[in-house]
């Protein structure tokens, strides 16, 4: 049994340890990441090293490919901030992190990156194209070549959906940290046989678990978190920062949930 999910803590440690309780429960042994250990919330080298021990696999997400810098000063001022966070060891595990990983299941290839096949910072929404869904599939300069998946799972846009078209499944595992669907944390469960064949069982279950938002977004506050009402929107409606302007959201008009 395989339990992948992206940012065990986006990096909240109030939802990661919600989702790892879940799944130490249900007796699950192999947990992947599917990057963005760090950026957007606050404690970014506990992320790492929450990862690190207890992630089989941490693919490289596109927070992972910009920010773990040693020289910060072309970042942002926010970028900066929450690079600062993170100790050189830190910044050179996030910066040699796998962009692929692939395993085989009840005879099913299963291939997990952060994006999609062409890049860390290509996006592939939950409303794509036939050509889009297609492409997540292919052999690429990201992926290498080898036996095209029949499953893939990915992270990126913080939004968990299922599709199946013509044989083959593509799956978003949503967001444990900075859910943008619903305001819970979200995994994915998936159950099979190691290298096994397609007669055998397979499973596919997502997952939402509850975790203290306040508590989260008072943790930022405390730390002098940069860009905090964007986050705190963000936590409290599921809804992404670029449309809070376009909704009238702020903090004023979002309040906490009683």
């Amino acid at each position: 049994m395989a339990a992948p999910y992206p940012a065990p803590t986006r990096p909240r440690s109030r939802s990661t340890a919600g989702v790892l309780a879940d799944i130490d429960a249900r007796g699950i042994h192999t947990i992947m990441n599917l990057g963005d250990v760090i950026g957007k919330g606050p404690r970014g080298s506990e992320s790492v090293r929450i990862s690190r021990e207890r992630c089989a696999v941490t693919v490289r997400g596109n927070w992972e490919d910009f920010l773990p810098v040693e020289d910060p000063s072309a970042l942002g001022e926010a970028a900066r901030w929450w690079n600062s966070e993170l100790t050189p060891d830190d910044r050179k595990w996030l910066r040699e992190l796998p962009l692929v990983h692939d395993m085989v299941l009840s005879g099913r290839r299963i291939r997990f990156f952060h994006a999609s096949a062409e890049s860390v910072h290509v996006r592939v929404h939950f409303r794509h194209t036939e050509e889009q869904f297609a492409a997540m599939f292919a052999a690429t300069d990201l992926t290498g070549p080898g036996p095209e998946p029949t499953v893939v799972g990915y992270g990126d846009i913080h939004v968990a959906y299922p599709k199946t078209s013509g044989g083959r499944t593509l799956f978003n595992v949503g967001s444990v940290g900075n859910s943008l669907d619903e305001p819970t944390a979200c995994y994915v469960i998936l159950e099979g046989v190691p290298d096994g064949v397609p007669s055998d069982p397979f499973g596919l279950q997502f997952v939402r678990v509850a975790y203290d938002i306040e508590a989260e977004i008072a943790a930022a506050a405390e730390l002098g978190m940069p860009e905090l009402d964007a986050y705190t929107i963000e936590l409290r409606t599921a809804v992404y920062r670029g449309r809070h302007a376009e909704l009238g959201l702020t903090t004023g008009t979002v309040d906490a949930p009683t």
